[in-house]
């Protein structure tokens, strides 16, 4: 009897210690690394053919206690390497653990190997050649609490992979963890029962699953195993091992009567599930088609089960849909699925409250880095009970205290929309603290940006009540979900205040007082137009009638989009981002602005004042809160700063100019006494630069009009 160890998924280990158990292995041990095992190599061969819920399987070949690089090497150099492999074969070693004179993989894989070729070169052979990419004989080392276990690669690796699964959707399912959760599905129980995934991708789920009723051998269309070059091989007994695992499947498919079906709303996804059913050989027992999970009807007979692993919304911009998609699939399988088992696995775990039903059993899994739930649910009286269907338009909605206060705001705003023609709009800012986010309104389109949760509240509440956000607004909006926006703003600490959180490089067109504006609502966490400054780029513009404005800090350029649209005489825009600069700039195209008296400057604003000769009538000043950009040379906080920066600009302002001063700081305080040094006084006009959409953030913005003051 030899020792051996089979790998797997984190979650699958107790289903592969049965597994392997029902396979003729012996003395098998679960424990967190894997599932160990005793077995004959004949047997060895016939659980590599039938086995379903390991990875890989390895051959236990040396041990030792290890607790340097030295003891190390002596338990590899322990190893007969010549007995396991010819020196013609090209060979790699794998190492896994580490220790506290160990601590990389990569130095325990060399001094491993080091060993090994030694080995050959003492009994005066050939050195044996190392490809790490597909070697013709692998070993693995394993580091655990000090003592080394070193194994032939039996199976050879991803021994989930069968082989039928040349193309797949955007987020594979692993063979192996289909096969676990079919398997904790309950649907192997009675295969006579039709089973349904509504979001099949690539096939996976459902493949797996007529092979597991058929008694398909899962390793018998493998092209390359790991034991082909290690001298233990005996192909005789493989050989019979394949013959009799080929017989059993082919006599397993001649009597399978399944009934499975598979539904995608992409027809692309199910051109692939379709090709990757004929790879295996099983595409006479799947019916695929393509559908909206959402408008599936029970044409499938029944009772069954209903298996699917939808998508996560790793993606953020994914979640307003797929909030969506579950309220109205907890409603059709409460509606259409009567006396179903519902099994679904996601490692968006507070997707699944949207579907308003109560679980009876949940498994823990890991699908690659994420982790998953494996949630099941009966559809039967007791559920129904509990859980009363209500139409789609009344879903809970009265019970909703956001979508209550987002109603309300809507009304309250809509006769000054109306008048204002405004199109551009915060409709809610975190008026309901537990529903910490701003909803704004960009003409057709929604942005929910999601900002730091109270300390007080725990995680799972946040992503609840963020989840009912996303479903309420659009709906109370009466805006499609495939024109919602969803963003995260942290706090954020010692950077720049623009973050990019995705690169899409879409854009739309909205229009603001008649000036045509660029905003793109996807690529950046702001979206290239401050709606709180609306009344502010106003006052600045009909300041700047006749006369010459400086606009530094100028972002996208908003303000001097205004002021020119409004008669100004010349308009200087600076910003050190060039990205900015050049959507400033699309800005003016867009309102047909062109010519010599516009000027476009990059540069780090703070330095250019200080050399600037020019004089201007009107400034406007919108420096960040904090920035350590490093192009600016140094960090710079508006608090402790504002002052150097007026006394500069106060050099590049005419003699009965004005300067407009603004900031987002809270409890921003301007130093009056410093600034009268300069000659200088300033009017606090944030209320008149705060609209009526703004009108309960009285910490959006401060803003001051700075003059000279007169002798």
């Amino acid at each position: 009897m030899h020792q051996f160890l089979a790998l797997t998924s984190p979650g699958i280990e107790i289903l592969l210690a049965d597994e392997l158990t029902s396979l003729g292995a012996e003395n098998v041990i679960q424990k967190p690394e894997g599932v160990y095992f005793t077995s004959s190599i004949d047997n060895a061969y016939h659980i590599c053919l039938w086995t379903r819920l390991a990875t890989r399987i390895l051959l236990n070949i040396g041990h030792g206690e290890v607790k340097n690089k030295e003891e190390l090497f002596n338990a590899a150099a322990a190893i007969d390497w010549s007995s396991l492999f010819s020196p013609s074969a090209s060979f790699a070693i794998d190492f896994v653990g580490k220790s506290d004179e160990i601590r990389n993989s990569q130095f325990g894989a060399l001094t491993v190997k080091d060993a090994l070729v030694d080995h050959f070169r003492d009994q005066g052979l050939d050195r044996p050649s190392v490809d790490k990419n597909a070697p013709d004989i692998r070993f693995q080392a394993r580091l655990l609490k000090q003592e080394v276990n070193i194994y032939l690669d039996f199976s050879g690796r991803s021994l989930f992979q069968r082989g039928y699964r040349q193309h797949s959707g955007a987020a594979p399912l692993k063979e192996n963890l289909a096969a676990a959760i079919i398997k904790r599905s309950g649907w192997l129980e009675d295969t006579t029962k039709p089973l349904v995934d509504p979001m099949c991708g690539s096939g996976t789920i459902l493949i797996e699953a007529v092979s597991m009723a058929a008694g398909y051998a899962p390793g018998i269309d493998r092209q390359r195993w790991g034991f082909e070059h290690w001298l233990g091989y005996d192909d005789e007994i493989w050989q019979q091992a394949l013959a009799s695992a080929t017989q059993a499947s082919n006599q397993g498919l001649e009597t399978l009567k399944v009934k499975v079906f598979g539904l995608d709303i992409d027809s692309r996804v199910i051109k692939t599930a379709q090709q990757n059913a004929r790879n295996s050989g099983l595409q006479q027992y799947i019916e695929f088609s393509c559908k909206d999970a959402n408008k599936m009807n029970n044409v499938f007979g029944g009772p069954g089960t209903i298996l699917f692993n939808p998508p996560y919304g790793e993606r953020i911009g994914e979640l307003p849909e797929l909030v969506e998609s579950f309220v109205l699939l907890g409603q059709k399988l409460k509606s259409q699925f009567s006396t179903w088992r519902v099994a679904i696995l996601t490692a968006n775990i507070e997707l699944l409250q949207m579907l308003k039903l109560t679980s009876f059993k949940r498994y823990k899994f890991k699908n690659g880095p994420l982790d998953c739930q494996l949630a099941m649910y009966n559809i039967d009286e007791k559920q129904m009970a509990k859980d009363k269907l209500l139409p789609s338009s009344e879903f809970a909605e009265q019970d909703s205290a956001f979508a209550n206060r987002l109603k309300k705001n809507k009304k309250s705003l809509k006769n000054w929309l109306k008048k204002e023609h405004i199109q551009c709009y915060r409709l809610y800012d975190a008026d309901i603290p537990e529903y910490n986010v701003a909803v704004d309104v960009y003409n057709d389109h929604l942005v929910i940006q999601e900002y730091a949760a109270p300390a007080n509240i725990e995680p799972e509440k946040v992503a609840k009540r963020l989840q009912e956000v996303i479903y309420f607004a659009p709906k109370v909006l009466e805006i499609g979900t495939d024109k919602v926006v969803l963003k995260t703003r942290a706090k954020q600490k010692g950077s720049n205040q623009y973050q990019k959180v995705a690169q899409t490089h879409q854009a739309i067109t909205v229009d603001e007082y008649g000036a045509k504006l660029k905003v793109n609502l996807w690529d950046y966490l702001d979206t290239g137009l401050f709606l709180d400054h609306r009344k502010t780029r106003q006052i600045v513009a009909e300041k700047a009638k006749n006369k010459s404005l400086l606009n530094l800090f100028a972002y996208t350029g908003s303000v001097s989009v205004q002021a020119a649209l409004h008669g100004a005489d010349s308009v200087t825009t600076v910003d050190m981002s060039n990205t900015y600069l050049n959507w400033a700039q699309d800005n003016f195209a867009l309102n047909k602005l062109s010519g010599h008296k516009y000027q476009f400057v990059q540069a780090d604003c703070l330095q250019w004042l200080k050399e600037n000769k020019q004089g201007y009538d009107i400034i406007f000043i919108d420096p960040p809160t904090f920035s350590n950009s490093k192009r600016m040379g140094e960090s710079f906080d508006v608090q402790r700063d504002h002052i150097k920066v007026l006394s500069d600009a106060l050099n590049s302002l005419n003699p009965e100019g004005e300067i407009i001063f603004t900031n987002n700081k809270r409890n921003f305080k301007m130093d009056n006494e410093q600034l009268t040094a300069l000659g200088l006084s300033a009017k606090n006009i944030s209320e008149q630069t705060r609209d009526k959409d703004f009108a309960r953030n009285k910490h959006i913005h401060n803003s001051w009009l700075i003059t000279r003051v007169s002798e």
